[in-house]
């Protein structure tokens, strides 16, 4: 969505991360002097390896692009409103069946370049500890803090102590997938298999599969159970997001709870037609194709026993390792008690917060609440009402979710978010179907009432 320039304001972002990209571009395109500021080049946090902005750290994949999906629908409202994530991802995207991965690398180099030759966007690699007193010494009018999970602590605790109203709604723990080199593995008994697809000749599959026996299966397992874990704080409890659990702690769930999620054979069967016990999925990592990113495997085990415990896998005995798995703590704010609707601070009205630390979870989800930051930013500058986006939409659910579930537990975006079709009586009789009938009628309505918002914006703005 392309506006008029706006009048002369400035508006400081802190955080060049997918959420603070997202912000200053949709700022800095319409008009408005952006500047934005983050800490990686002085204040480097372990996740983070590559020098340039949108740095993804957790995986390469931005989940599925299927329309009918709701990370798909997510992508398509993101792209209605001009979103630079969604359409770098396209230009660095690698093969990964119906899902959107990127090569890291280029991915963030491509944002970087562009941001960086926008005129109305100034850099500056530094730390914030007091984002109010910055913002009068370089005059800025508003800010926005997309500051990501990994938040640093000077501007954590300055949250905590201006804005928030305690410790407990400012943090959870996350996991890092480990990423292997797919030259060190022995290919004997791993082979290509997209879930539920069938390939033929003239098309590879993007996944790599390595299949487990049961007795193979169970003493994994085991070894994830009993396995050297990374100590946290003392003084912090551990507020795992359920979407991404370590594989560690799964295990310590049940022997069965791997087979059934990251680790379930159902769709990839082998060429003699046999389904495995289970399998290990690997999906690419980079356009070069030899870096693999082990499906759902972030843990909690330290370096030394996840080289122990995955070289006993089928394949890996001398695997060798671009990145091992981690946890880090997370920082994310109880939007409910601390923002108002249009994502503002109720205590200081003119900062804003976008991204994973507004209480949603994933790439696409964060990117989304950056955009919808800074149009907020830029009705305000105008002089006009704040948007509400309809609750019917993608970006309408996730802004409903974290300003009114009971316990702000970051969540991704899920048919579960949106509201519930009302059925007629013949559909209410299709047995099995009835959920994808669901599905059908939320993507059915939640584009309609979009493209209705969309139009209703344009409109209304053409008028004055």
């Amino acid at each position: 969505m392309n506006y008029e320039n706006s009048k002369n304001n400035r508006v400081l972002v802190i955080g060049a991360g997918l959420a603070g990209v997202e912000a200053a571009y949709c700022l800095a395109k319409n008009g408005v002097s952006v500047l934005l500021v983050d800490s990686k080049k002085s204040s480097p946090n372990p996740t983070q390896s590559l020098d340039g902005f949108a740095e993804l750290v957790c995986t390469n994949s931005l989940k599925s692009k299927r329309p009918e999906s709701s990370h798909g629908m997510l992508k398509e409202e993101m792209k209605k409103l001009g979103s630079i994530i969604i359409e770098k991802a396209l230009e660095a995207a690698v093969p990964a069946g119906d899902a959107l991965a990127v090569d890291r690398k280029f991915f963030s180099e491509k944002i970087t370049d562009k941001l960086l030759s926008m005129e109305q966007i100034e850099y500056t690699p530094i730390e914030i500890s007091d984002p109010t007193t910055f913002m009068k010494e370089h005059h800025c009018d508003s800010l926005i803090i997309a500051s990501g999970p990994l938040t640093t602590d000077p501007l954590a605790n300055w949250i905590k102590d201006n804005l928030s109203d305690g410790p407990d709604d400012l943090y959870f723990y996350d996991a890092m997938a480990p990423v292997v080199d797919g030259d060190s593995l022995d290919m004997t008994g791993i082979y290509l298999k997209d879930r539920y697809k069938d390939v033929g000749e003239e098309i590879i599959a993007d996944y790599l599969n390595c299949p487990l026996t049961k007795e193979e299966y169970e003493l994994f397992v085991d070894d994830l159970k009993n396995g050297d874990k990374t100590p946290t704080k003392s003084f912090e409890k551990p507020k795992f997001f359920e979407g991404c659990l370590p594989i560690d702690l799964m295990a310590e769930r049940g022997v069965e709870t791997l087979r059934f999620s990251c680790m379930k054979p159902v769709g990839l069967e082998r060429a003699d037609g046999k389904l495995p016990h289970a399998v290990i999925q690997l999906r690419r990592e980079n356009l070069l194709g030899n870096a693999f990113n082990l499906v759902g495997f972030q843990t909690r085990l330290t370096h030394k026993e996840q080289l122990r415990i995955f070289r006993k896998l089928p394949g890996f005995a001398n695997a060798k390792f671009f990145k091992l798995g981690s946890v880090h703590r997370n920082t994310y704010l109880n939007a409910k008690k601390l923002l108002a609707a249009d994502l503002s601070s109720k205590k200081i009205p003119n900062i804003y917060f976008a991204g994973q630390i507004t209480g949603v979870e994933g790439y696409t989800e964060s990117a989304a609440m950056g955009i919808v930051a800074a149009m907020q930013v830029l009705r305000k500058i105008r002089g006009e009402t704040p948007l509400r986006f309809p609750v019917e939409s993608a970006i309408g659910a996730l802004i409903n979710y974290i300003m009114t579930a009971k316990d702000a537990v970051p969540s991704n975006i899920n048919f579960g978010l949106f509201p519930l079709p009302i059925l007629t009586k013949e559909q209410r009789k299709i047995g099995k179907r009835k959920k994808d009938v669901k599905k059908n009628m939320i993507c059915e309505i939640a584009t309609k009432s979009f493209d209705q918002f969309l139009a209703e914006q344009f409109f209304s703005r053409s008028n004055k």
